[in-house]
Formats: C-alpha cells, sequence, structure tokens
C-alpha cells in the first residue's frame, strides 16, 4: 500500500503538508503507521496547480526522504491545490512512470490499493483504455488504468459516475481473472478547481482517509494518515464514499460501482 496527501484552499508552500508537520508525508514514507507496509520507499511524486490549467508534475523512483530537490522544491512552490503520493508497490517495477500522480491535461490522480491479480489481467485493462488517451500510459500500474479508463468513460463531465464505472470495469475483471482482495482503493483527483476523494473496498479493508479543515491556513488536507498526532479534529472518511472538496465545503456521497450480472 502507499500513502497520500492532499490540499486544497488558500495557496500554501508544499512543504506545509508534505515536509513539516511532525507526521508528515515523507515521515509517512519512512514510518507509516495505518497501513500492512509502513515503509514506502519505491518512488513518490507531487502535481500542483498554479498559474496554468495543467497541474505541474515531479516524480522520481527514489525514496522520498533521500531527495535533496523535493526538500527544495516543496520549500518554495506555492498552490491552493496539490497532491503528493509515497509509494509502496503491488507488483509493478519501481520506475518514475510508475509514480503517482499521473497526469491528463488538467487531470491529475494518485492511488493507494490495488486490483488483486493484477498481472494476470493487465492487458485486458489496457484495451479498456480509449486511443484518444492510450497516449497518456507511460507506466504498466492498474492505478493509471484506472484514471485513464474513467477518462474515457467521462471524467470531464461526471467524475463520480465515470469514477464508478471505470472502478466497476476493473473490480469485474479482478473477480473473473485476477484474486482477492479484487479491490482496496483510496483515491484522489482534481481537474484543477475541485479535490475528489474515493474510500472503497469489495471487503470491509478500505484503505485509511481523512480530512480536516485548518482556520490558519484556510485550507482543507485530505490524507492517508493525519499530520499532527496531536489534532484530534480529523474526520474519517467512510467507506464507500465519493467526496468532493471545494474550498471550505465537503459534500460526501455513496460511491457505488455496478458490476456486470453474473451468470449463476
Amino acid at each position: 500500500m502507499c500513502r497520500w496527501a492532499a490540499y486544497v484552499g488558500q495557496p500554501i508552500f508544499l512543504e506545509d503538508i508534505v515536509s513539516r508537520p511532525d507526521h508528515s508525508l515523507i515521515r509517512q514514507s519512512q514510518g507509516a503507521r495505518r497501513c500492512l507496509t509502513p515503509v514506502n520507499a519505491d518512488g513518490f511524486g507531487i502535481a500542483w496547480y498554479g498559474e496554468r490549467p495543467e497541474p505541474g508534475l515531479y516524480r522520481d523512483a527514489m525514496p522520498a526522504w533521500s531527495d535533496p530537490n523535493l526538500h527544495s522544491l516543496v520549500g518554495q512552490v506555492r498552490s491552493g491545490l496539490f497532491m503528493a503520493h509515497v509509494r509502496a508497490s503491488t507488483g509493478t517495477a519501481t520506475s518514475r512512470n510508475n509514480c503517482h500522480p499521473f497526469v491528463s491535461g488538467r487531470w491529475s490522480f494518485m492511488h493507494n490499493g490495488q486490483f488483486g491479480g493484477y498481472d494476470t489481467f493487465r492487458r485486458d485493462a489496457d484495451v479498456m483504455i480509449p486511443d484518444a488517451f492510450y497516449p497518456d500510459r507511460k507506466g504498466a500500474t492498474d492505478s493509471e488504468a484506472l484514471f485513464l479508463i474513467a477518462l474515457g468513460e467521462g471524467l470531464d463531465h461526471d467524475p463520480k459516475g465515470a469514477m464508478e464505472r471505470a472502478m466497476a470495469r476493473l473490480t469485474d475483471l479482478a473477480m473473473r481473472r485476477g484474486s482477492a482482495p479484487f479491490v482496496r482503493a483510496a483515491c484522489a483527483f482534481s481537474d484543477g478547481r475541485r479535490l475528489y476523494a474515493i474510500r472503497h473496498a469489495s471487503d470491509d479493508q478500505a484503505p485509511s482517509l481523512y480530512h480536516r479543515w485548518s482556520r490558519t491556513r484556510n485550507g482543507r488536507a485530505v490524507v492517508s494518515e493525519p499530520l499532527e498526532t496531536e489534532e484530534s479534529d480529523w474526520t474519517e472518511v467512510p467507506p464507500g464514499s465519493f467526496c468532493i472538496f471545494d474550498q471550505a465545503s465537503v459534500t460526501v456521497q455513496p460511491f457505488v460501482p455496478q458490476l456486470q450480472a453474473r451468470a449463476a
């Protein structure tokens, strides 16, 4: 599993989420507390929005704690909407192209979780990516496949429906060709205007997900794990949720991928 953090609100330095808190994302890369893999050393990445519609992107395959360029970047770049990820591979290679977040046009996406037995149906998953988005397929992860399939399902105009349809299609593949647990997912994605998040699983082990509004920052953090141990006002996102974070506003809706009917 991986760890990630995202932010939407008044522009802040990326380090206020990524490196400065007591349990910052970089510290989680060395010692996560709420997942089975405490060390997340298979790469990292950051996507942030600034003056242009498309996000900036910085990724590398080395551990987040060992890259001095990352520390310099997060101390200088300020953004009102960004996401950061530290990776623990579930099978695909440790390479820059497999590091999150993934971007396509104005959209950015990152994922913590897996589709069970993905290697056995990876080719079938790639076939689900429309030709218009396949040039953006740079790596080999199930996460990037989910993102590009969702773009083909209409992410631009129907974020929730597109993600439900994409999740259902990959879950159906996992149930037919893969292995249990079929899907576990905590996702964050953005079009540069709003931040969206999903917490979902085919069993009762959905990856952890929390959010918190900060009056001092005038913004909201959405994270795999709380960033400060002494803060007690983090809200846990229930499993089976689709969240829309629009500045101070939070909307939580049921997330229910409709699987294909199966013959008895």
